[in-house]
């Protein structure tokens, strides 16, 4: 009988006041599961939003490819 590994449970963090909404974090998802929100931020960007959770992978190339260093993912079990 062979058991399956859970899988981690992924949570997204953006900040948003940094969060500038260049989109290159959405055009990198490979699942597309984050996009830009459709609200905007103090400074009056729309920023990125984890709308997809259940889609997200955790694979941290929205984070990697953000500019601002905005985006922070965390895994746990």
């Amino acid at each position: 009988m062979s058991k399956t590994k859970p899988r981690p449970r992924i949570a997204l963090f953006v900040d948003e006041e940094i969060c500038k909404g260049c989109g290159l974090c959405a055009a990198f998802c490979p699942m597309k599961a984050i996009r830009l929100a459709e609200h905007m931020n103090t400074r009056g960007f729309h920023p990125a939003a984890l709308l997809s959770p259940d889609d997200c992978t955790g694979c941290a190339r929205c984070a990697l490819m953000c500019p601002d260093a905005c985006i922070r993912i965390e895994r746990s079990r």
